[in-house]
């Protein structure tokens, strides 16, 4: 048995249901957090390696080096 069954079975004993829902959106809340915050820092590696290409095409573009 895992741990948070453990703790699920024991909070259901009680009759403490409204912990265990509290608990529930608490873990659903940080996932959903933890997954937005990837995906905006994923979103920033992306842009920032755009913003590099634009510099270097600019740069060829101008005769500069690069």
């Amino acid at each position: 048995m895992s741990p948070f069954d453990e703790a699920a079975a024991g909070i259901v004993a009680r009759g403490d249901l409204g912990h265990l829902a509290l608990l529930l959106w608490a873990f659903c809340a940080s996932g959903l957090a933890l997954f937005a915050l990837r995906e905006l820092i994923a979103a920033n590696r992306r842009f920032d390696e755009f913003v590099r290409e634009l510099t270097r095409f600019n740069a060829r573009y101008e005769g500069g080096d690069s």
